[in-house]
């Protein structure tokens, strides 16, 4: 998981350019349906090989290059909620991956599972052609159901909505706690006392945590404040890396305490239209209704925070939005293309001329040490080079950071005008010497042994001892 959510490791490629059309039918909604139908065609073409890799598999070698008979199986799809519902083929307000429509998102338990064959039955039953749009659409109503016909997902062996639309922390979570828990608090508190309570906060050095004090206190009730509490517990558990079943236990509780307690929100008026500003009796809310399945899609795929967002959003800028500010906005998918093909050539060319002089550099060094190599073992020998060319790779493609030139700025802030230094400065110099003291210390709370022990100063209890 690290590794693949690494957004340095360059380690998504561009597989395929889906076109945007705007389509002259007279009905606007049945535009967005033919957008659904050229989307699902679209990834029925391009996704074709994996669909052949699953149903009759492939040979593919393992870092070692040994040879395996491997199956492509679609894991997991990360896309937002607007999309989800598009690849499950349901139209708005309806739970792409159970049976609940808008109706039921306030409900405090888990849906039937739309799964992808109840779906493909509910299509088999619409007796009509599907070339007549807007009367295959109407008849597709009954079942709440987009109007798309081909699927790109229902040849393709155990393949199931329900288990590949992952839900993910960027666009299920965070964007629902901005949209709506935010929201609540600031109609609680108002937006400008939220926002003073947050400004006047004290920079604290280390964790400090006040489980019995609220930014909404005293403003909203104590309902109020055990309902937000409780979504943004779920937040934090569910998104940790590794999640046990006592964890998902803990996750359904809070959830589950959030039900309990929610209907004060609205009792209160907290609850809000986003335009008219007017009080809300209801609970439509589509991700409120996608968190009953989080711990069922743990269950199945492992923790959320692997399948986030925040890295193919990173993936969509660099392959996408960096190579079409770089065009004259013509041939897209060609200039496009090129210029991911050259800075591919140039990362390579930086890859392979760092590895060379890393080798020649090293190639020095072993000289001097080639009367220890020869008494290693041979399996110690090996498991070296493997640590070297690991450490090689890593600093060649981990992050640079520059050395700051300490006595350089400790200089511009001494003879910097009055009123254009940042005080209380921070970097200091004198003679030889050059100092920086940042203003959140790496080591936040340690132990008088611990230090000791780190910094080698033995008599470091005895000497504060006496200064004490």
């Amino acid at each position: 998981m690290a590794v693949r959510n690494k957004v340095s490791s360059h380690a998504f490629l561009l597989n395929a350019l889906m076109p945007v059309v705007e389509f002259i039918h007279p009905v606007h909604r049945m535009c967005s349906v033919l957008e659904a139908h050229l989307f699902h065609e679209c990834l029925d073409i391009v996704l074709q090989p994996l669909k052949v890799a699953a149903q009759i598999g492939r040979m593919m070698s393992d870092p070692t290059g040994n040879l395996h008979h491997c199956f492509m199986l679609l894991a997991a799809y990360i896309v937002d909620t607007p999309e989800a519902c598009m690849l499950a083929c349901i139209r708005g307000k309806t739970s792409p991956v159970t049976m609940a429509s808008h109706k039921d998102f306030s409900d405090a338990f888990r849906h039937e599972c739309r799964t992808g064959a109840r779906t493909l039955s509910q299509l088999s039953h619409t007796q009509c052609d599907p070339n007549d749009l807007e009367r295959y659409f109407a008849q597709c109503k009954e079942f709440r159901l987009s109007g798309v016909v081909e699927l790109f997902w229902q040849n393709w062996p155990l393949t199931d909505p329900a288990n590949f639309l992952m839900l993910e922390p960027l666009h299920h979570w965070y964007r629902k706690f901005w949209d709506h828990d935010v929201q609540w608090c600031k109609n609680a508190l108002s937006a400008p006392e939220l926002d003073f309570c947050y400004s006047v906060l004290h920079p604290i050095v280390g964790m400090c945590h006040f489980k019995d004090v609220a930014v909404i206190g005293g403003a909203a009730s104590r309902e109020v404040v055990i309902a937000v509490c409780a979504l943004m517990d779920f937040q934090y558990l569910a998104q940790a890396p590794r999640i046990t079943s006592i964890i998902q236990d803990r996750i359904k509780a809070t959830l589950a305490e959030f039900h309990n307690h929610k209907d004060k929100i609205t009792d209160e008026g907290l609850r809000r239209g986003a335009e008219s500003g007017s009080a809300l009796d209801h609970w439509f809310i589509p991700k409120l209704e996608l968190m009953q399945s989080v711990t069922p899609s743990i269950s199945e795929l492992g923790a959320p925070v692997q399948w986030s967002a925040d890295t193919t959003e990173h993936a969509h800028i660099e392959v996408i939005k960096e190579p079409a500010s770089m065009m004259n906005h013509q041939n897209y998918d060609t200039q496009i293309c090129r210029y991911l093909d050259r800075v591919e050539r140039c990362w390579l060319f930086e890859t392979v001329t760092c590895l060379s002089a890393l080798s020649d550099a090293d190639d020095t060094h072993d000289q001097d040490l080639a009367a220890e190599d020869d008494r290693a073992e041979d399996g110690d020998t090996n498991m070296a080079d493997d640590e070297d060319a690991a450490a090689i790779l890593k600093d060649i493609w981990s992050s640079r950071r520059s050395v700051p030139d300490l006595f350089g700025i400790a200089e511009r802030l001494r003879t910097g005008l009055p009123g254009s230094v940042p005080q209380p400065v921070c970097t200091f110099s004198l003679g030889a010497t050059a100092l920086r003291i940042n203003h959140q210390p790496s080591i936040k709370r340690i132990s008088i042994d611990k230090a000791a022990e780190l910094f080698d100063i033995p008599d470091l209890r005895g000497a504060l001892a006496d200064y004490l």
